[in-house]
């Protein structure tokens, strides 16, 4: 076997030659064996496309080397090469011969100070010695089969017999190794739910005349022939009717779209823009129609032709292509010179940065008619600026109640459209009830709700009668911007009985009431309205307390492939998919490209970064609003109203180098009642750019929310009644746009769920607390293998480390330190290369039990049978008796070591007083280092000076009494 490495080109290198140049070769580095390839000189984009052959100790082996490929450029001067740039690549992800595909590299530093740039291209795989006959393994062990190109079921269940095999023989018979075999990447389990890297041809610049533009570099570039219909003027009428009802059609091959038409008008104006993708164009002529509508189909008022190979080209930043009059010709009467009227046209050949390209209509979306158009256009949304409202209820006075011979209970109740809050019953039975609370709401601007305010007198259970009333608009309300209280006010209560009366002869001005309120609008806060563990945004409402931008993110939306079929239409399956993404107040959504399961949607959206620990997240979605009445298809012969979801992902800023392209394919994976599934791959291209390094690392020292919700902080049920009403309003606000971003779309991105029981992922967080402990308990059991003298030799080490240690202690610290530093700078070489995404085995997805995967899909409350109900109130109470076991253990653990001095055991308590004294004046008189070093050797004694049994000091704390004897 062998391992194949192909170094097919290089790209944007650094020049190196003082001419703008570079004489470019390639180093292979692989397990002590070198090769180089021949020097391309004069050039910054090298293509060499030759391969190399190494030898392979085993194929377990690879799996703990690395491949290193060094670009230099070649001089004839010492010291005879210039570095530009390296890659690295585990030999974990290498595959056999057939699976190989060509993969692009980011060059890297070698050095702190090396100045880097480009990519290398490679193709890496594992195949048969060429000079080596190829034979198969024979069946020496029993249950052994031949591995066979193809049998992809052979390939899993031969993997670890095939492993063994090789390592038994692989020292004497070379040729005892399988031709076939498979690609070590599939000894990865769930294989499919992996990060991909995907190799597109991206990160350059697009050209525009002499200048370079670079705001679409992350997407491919793709071209559109636009065409504007201004207006047309001087239209003829209809012979038949004596009026015109015009509309223009723009024809290309098979493609025809239409404007609107307008009745009985001369001088339409339509200023619509048609958009045909080049890779779809299937004429040399396009055409455009003036029709009448009272027309047959055939039938025309003028045409203009146009020949695709004399239309501009136009790439922003060009300034828009100015519309011209074009005379409507009817070519279908020969020497006819009657005047046809005239039609305003601008017609180019541009890209998807094109600014007519969000608003045009697209060929690839020609089905879609009525307000469907509107759903499938691209679409920036920005959330509402919200704010917290805190109303606090001081007191009231001169309060008339209903029932003068009773007692009353007043309470205050605010309500801000459907957000509603109570005080408690005041505890004065006067006239002036007090209360001294303070009540929290979420508004957003415009306002356009009221506050009011409703004194009332709890006269029955459930039974409140109302005793004044205070409305406020919100725009009277003060703003704060810091922790200092505001002014509180006395405001009047209407007191008008007709207002509140539906009895007419109780209308009359009563004595007006008062209420004492201190009532503002929290500037210095965030307003959460997703989970503060994906949070993309910490700035406060206030602008003017934001900070500069830090960086910039810029996003590529590529595309998706291989996406699930989510409904029929027509008797087949399709998908009509669109993405959205969410960061900070932005929120974008891609055009929906109809019936495809792998969508091109190429569209680079940018945000303002102002805090790099903060998460962007992308959702894919199937449209089901393309109008026709059915939503565009329909899921299992019912209608479908809502936008179906397909998969979701994740990128933590901080997790991302800086000025670095990242490519990707991430698996879109949904958990559903079945079980997980993964839905089909997002390709993605995401830059982060940093502006301002020293602002970014003085970031990490500061708090991650505002500091008010560090000074005045809120309990943790209102944050979570807080984000809910601030994830509705946003909802509600993004739902009336155009087109609108839909509630179901919006709760799925914010996670609007991730605060309901699962029982996965309890488990899932259970394990999660139990790996990060893990290096804890590994570090308790290496002590205990030092103490038990299971390796003499560390034990012994361990001892002089020790008694070094105890006489310099100064020492302690800085030896501590250091190790740290030493581990992070080993650990650099084994960094994660890509970002995290979606993982199914610390979800705990893979292994989920059916049940508990539809009592995660239940709705609250539960719409299940009573006996389904009762079994899973069952196995949560056993859950919950496990926990409540371990606490209590917790409690008595802690309840003894209190009750050490408690004499609630005299004896015990009297022994450990005893020994305090003794131990006191044996400490006085000893040196801190004889206690120390006698104790560490004490803990260390070897095996044959233990016992079996418990220490006396164990044995005395288990003996102490607890409270549990006082519990029913």
């Amino acid at each position: 076997m062998k391992l194949v490495v192909e170094v097919v080109e290089a790209q944007d290198l650094i020049p190196k030659d003082g001419e703008g140049s570079a004489n470019a070769f390639a180093e292979i580095d692989f397990h002590n064996q070198r090769s180089r390839t021949r020097t391309v000189s004069k050039t910054l984009n090298p293509i060499w496309k030759q391969k190399f052959y190494f030898t392979l100790d085993s194929l377990e082996s690879i799996k703990k080397q690395s491949i290193e490929v060094s670009v230099y450029n070649e001089r004839k001067s010492f010291p005879y090469r210039n570095f530009l740039g390296r890659v690295r690549i585990p030999g974990s992800g290498v595959v056999s011969r057939g699976e190989e595909s060509l993969q692009r590299f980011q060059l890297e530093k070698k050095w702190f100070f090396s100045h880097v740039r480009g990519e290398i291209s490679l193709k890496i795989y594992i195949s048969p010695d060429p000079n080596t006959p190829p034979v198969e393994i024979e069946p020496e062990e029993k249950g052994e089969k031949r591995v066979k190109k193809g049998e992809e079921e052979v390939r899993e269940v031969k993997k670890v017999a095939t492993t063994r095999h090789i390592s038994k023989h692989q020292s004497s018979s070379p040729a005892a190794v399988p031709v076939k075999m498979p690609a070590l990447s599939m000894s990865v389990p769930a294989e499919e739910y992996k990060l991909k890297e995907a190799r597109l041809n991206l990160g350059e610049r697009w050209p525009a005349g002499d200048k370079q533009v670079s705001t679409y570099d992350l997407v491919e570039q793709m071209n559109y022939l636009y065409v504007r219909v201004v207006k047309a003027k001087d239209l003829p009428p209809n012979p038949l009717t004596g009026s015109v009802d015009p509309y223009v059609e723009v024809k290309l091959g098979n493609y025809r779209g239409t404007t609107k038409h307008f009745e009985k008008k001369t001088t339409p104006e339509w200023n619509q823009v048609f958009a045909f993708s080049k890779d779809r164009i299937q004429s040399s002529v396009l055409e455009v129609f003036v029709r009448d509508k009272e027309m047959a189909r055939d039938e025309y008022m003028g045409k203009v032709s146009f020949d695709l190979n004399e239309v501009p080209t136009r790439v922003p930043p060009d300034s828009p292509l100015a519309a011209q009059w074009y005379r409507l010709e009817d070519l279908r009467r020969a020497g006819d010179t009657k005047v046809r009227g005239e039609i305003m046209l601008a017609v180019w050949m541009g890209t998807q940065a094109d600014e007519a390209f969000p608003e045009a209509w697209h060929a690839d979306a020609a089905a879609v008619q009525g307000e469907g158009v509107f759903s499938v256009r691209s679409k920036v949304y920005v959330s509402p600026k919200l704010w917290y409202i805190r109303v606090t209820v001081i007191e009231a006075q001169d309060i008339v109640p209903v029932d003068a011979n009773r007692a009353p209970e007043f309470t205050t109740k605010a309500q801000l459209g459907n957000q509603i809050l109570k005080t408690r019953v005041s505890q004065s039975k006067s006239l002036s009830p007090v209360w001294n609370e303070d009540m929290v709401f979420v508004a957003a601007e415009p306002f356009e709700e009221m506050l009011v305010l409703t004194v009332e007198d709890r006269v029955s259970p459930g039974k409140d009668e109302i005793l004044g009333r205070l409305v406020l608009p919100l725009t009277t309300i003060e703003k704060r911007l810091d922790h200092r209280p505001v002014h509180s006010r006395w405001f009047n209560l209407e007191r008008y009985g007709g207002f509140l009366e539906p009895d007419p002869r109780r209308r009359e001005l009563r004595f007006a009431s008062r209420i004492h309120l201190r009532i503002c609008l929290e500037g210095a806060y965030h307003v959460m309205d997703e989970s503060t563990m994906y949070i993309s945004d910490t700035r406060p409402t206030a602008r003017q307390l934001w900070n500069l931008p830090i960086g910039v993110l810029e996003v590529g939306i590529l595309g998706a492939a291989s996406l699930a079929p989510m409904k029929t239409r027509d008797g087949h399956s399709t998908t009509d998919a669109y993405c959205v993404a969410k960061y900070s107040q932005k929120w974008v959504r891609t055009r929906t490209i109809l019936d495809s399961f792998g969508p091109r949607w190429n569209e680079q959206y940018t945000w303002e970064v102002f805090d790099p620990c903060t998460v962007i997240t992308l959702g894919v979605f199937d449209n089901c609003h393309l109008g026709g009445g059915d939503g565009g298809g329909n899921n299992n012969g019912k209608p479908a109203t809502k936008d179906s979801r397909i998969g979701k992902v994740r990128i933590r800023l901080s997790t991302l180098e800086t000025d670095r392209i990242y490519t990707h394919s991430y698996p879109l994976i949904v958990l559903q009642p079945s079980g997980v599934k993964k839905m089909g791959e997002l390709q993605l291209a995401v830059r982060f750019t940093c502006i301002s390094l020293m602002n970014m690392v003085y970031l990490y020292g500061q708090p991650l929310l505002p500091k008010m919700h560090y000074v005045q902080p809120f309990s943790v049920s209102q944050v979570d009644s807080l984000r809910y009403q601030a994830m509705s309003i946003v909802a509600a606000r993004l739902g009336r746009a155009e087109p609108p971003l839909r509630r179901e779309v919006v709760e799925y991105m914010l996670d609007v769920d991730s605060h309901m029981w699962s029982m996965r992922r309890s488990k899932a967080n259970f394990f999660r607390i139990m790996s990060v402990m893990s290096g804890a308990s590994a570090m308790l059991r290496w002590l205990d293998e030092v103490s038990m003298w299971r390796n003499p030799v560390t034990t012994v080490l361990v001892h002089v480390l020790f008694v070094i240690l105890l006489w310099y202690p100064e020492l302690i610290l800085p030896t501590v330190f250091l190790y740290m530093f030493l581990i992070g700078l080993w650990n650099y070489r084994f960094r994660p290369r890509y970002p995290p995404h979606m993982d199914t085995k610390l979800s705990w997805a893979e292994a989920v039990h059916p049940d508990e995967l539809d009592e995660e899909f239940d709705t609250f409350p539960t719409s299940k049978p009573h006996d389904v109900a009762r079994m899973r109130y069952d196995r949560l109470r056993s859950v919950a008796g496990r926990i409540q076991t371990v606490v209590g253990d917790l409690a008595t653990q802690g309840e003894r070591l209190q009750g050490v001095l408690s004499w609630r055991d005299p004896r015990a308590t009297a022994l450990f007083v005893l020994f305090c004294l003794v131990a006191a004046v044996a400490l006085y008189v000893t040196p801190f280092r004889m206690v120390a070093l006698v104790v560490g050797l004490y803990v260390f004694r070897h095996p044959r000076f233990r016992s079996k049994l418990p220490s006396p000091p164990s044995n005395f704390f288990k003996r102490l009494p607890s409270r549990i004897d006082s519990l029913l």
